[in-house]
Formats: C-alpha cells, structure tokens, sequence
C-alpha cells in the first residue's frame, strides 16, 4: 500500500510541471492567445472543428471501452452470436455520424477560407497603413511606402489600425507568421501576396518564418511592435531622423548571407526598391563619371 501511494505522489509530481509546461508552451506559441479579429476568428474555428470531431471521437472511445469491458472472457453473460452478419440500424449509424461530420467541418471550413481570405480587406474605421515585406536569408525587410521609412526584423504599427501586408521573397519562398495576429502567408520570389492583419491592443507580439529555408531559418525572426497612435507618431518622427538610407547600395550589403541580423532601421527608402526587388532587376546604382577636362 504504501509503495502505491509513493508511486502515485511521484505520478502526480511530474504531471504538475508537465502540465504546465504545456500551458507555457501554448501561451508562447500564441495561437491560443489571439489579440486581432483574425487570430480571434481562426481559434473560434479551431474549437468549433475540434467540439464536432469530438462527437465521434468521446462516443467511440466510450464505446470501445464498454464493448471491451462487455466481452472479457470473464463475463459469462455475454452473449456470442457467430451467425450475425448483417444489420441495417448499425450501418445507418456507422455511416450517418461520420457523414454528417464531414459536411459540418467542411462548412466550417468553406465559410472560414472566404470570411479569412489573406487578401481580403478589415472593416475598420481607421485608415490602413501600408506595408511591405521581403523575405531574405535570414531576416525580415519592412519598408513603409507612404513613410518612406524602414526596418530589419522590427515592426511598428499602431493599435486598432489595419496593416495592409504586401509580401514578396528575395532568395527562396518562406512564410510570414504572426501567430497572435492570425494568417501565415507565403513569400515567393518574383511574386506578390497580401495579408490584412489588426492588432487590438498594444504589446510585444513575436513573428517567425514558418517554413524551413535554409540553415539560418530557426533565427529568422521578428517583433511586432504594437503601439498607440500617438506613440507611433513620434517613432515615425525620430525613425526619419536616424539610419542610413535604403538604397541599392544599402540593399546589396543587407541582402548577403547573414544569421542573427540586429534590428535597424533606415530613415530613407528607394520609392522602387520593392518593384525591383520582386522583378528581380536591383543593382547598385551606377557611379557618375567626372566631368572631362577639355
């Protein structure tokens, strides 16, 4: 007796901090802990897939168990029927919940892939800011069209306000991911996808790559900077004001091959330097020649 009651305190020790280590698991991983309307939207999916999946799951687990404990050698009250072959009621039960299932989840899903479209704008009575984003071995470029500013693995929006993503890759494909925001999406070279994301409160929200792209991809990572409005303006203000300028050249020495790139940003950005990027076409501005001497 007293060796079992040793065995289950020890049990029990190890299930508390496995416990809670699969709490902190969920927490850091966000998906759990949404602070946007999309995020917020896809875990409302995510439990409604998993409470209809379980209608079939508890009942057969229950079911499995009672047969089993029904039909133990030891029960002499079972009743063996050797001759059964065949009943109707059975069938229509075996294939009437699983049919139902799959036309639940896959209208959870078809409704969810259209009001969740990456592209698809957020109702929002504020303006959106405009984003754009380029994948590069191994780090994040964020360049603010209209601000004409930018940054490396750093992204600073403003609470309640919808982003706008634009998103394109400089070397092979990758995936952006805020999980706390919601909606991972591709980058791919020479070409453009969109994402629209809002945050609700202002905090410290991790992004990643989400799709493995090369030895540096487990650091390729960045910060969402979510930030009241008034907040967000003076850093628009001090960011003009401080770096260097994102040209060609700039671009060229950003671009090699580089792990763990310190966060920066860039006070002045080339209007085209994203076109080019996704046309594939940047080059170092040529250097003027002097003037000749006649």
């Amino acid at each position: 007796m007293s060796y079992n009651l040793k065995r289950l305190s020890r049990l029990r020790a190890l299930a508390v901090p496995a416990a809670a280590c699969l709490v902190a698991s969920c927490r850091r991983a966000g998906v759990l802990d949404p602070q946007g309307p999309v995020a917020s939207a896809e875990r409302l999916i995510l439990i409604n897939a998993t409470a209809i999946m379980l209608v079939v799951v508890v009942p057969v687990i229950a079911l499995t168990l009672a047969f089993a404990w029904r039909y133990r050698a030891s029960n002499k009250r079972a009743v063996y029927w050797p001759d059964w072959s065949y009943s109707g009621h059975i069938e229509l039960v075996v294939w009437s919940i699983p049919a139902m299932v799959v036309i639940l989840l896959a209208g959870v899903a078809w409704t969810g892939s259209h009001l969740l479209d990456p592209a698809r704008a957020l109702k929002s009575e504020m303006k959106p800011i405009r984003i754009e984003v380029v994948s590069l071995d191994w780090k994040w470029l964020f360049i603010y069209p209209d601000l004409e500013v930018a940054t490396v693995n750093e992204l600073i929006v403003p609470s309640a306000t919808p982003v706008e993503f634009l998103l394109t890759s400089a070397t092979v494909m990758n995936s952006f991911f805020v999980p706390q925001l919601g909606s991972q999406i591709y980058t791919m070279p020479g070409m453009t996808t969109h994402l629209n994301l809002l945050a609700e409160r202002p905090g410290d929200y991790p992004g990643l790559s989400a799709n493995f792209s090369g030895d540096g991809f487990s650091d390729m990572r960045f910060l969402v900077h979510v930030v009241p409005a008034s907040e967000f303006s003076s850093w628009r203000a001090r960011a003009t004001g401080e770096g260097a300028v994102l040209n060609a050249d700039t671009y060229s020495h950003l671009a090699r091959t580089a792990v763990d790139a310190q966060m920066q940003t860039y006070r002045s950005v080339d209007p085209n330097l994203f076109d080019r990027i996704v046309q594939q076409n940047v080059a170092a501005e040529p250097t003027a020649s002097p003037p000749k001497e006649h």
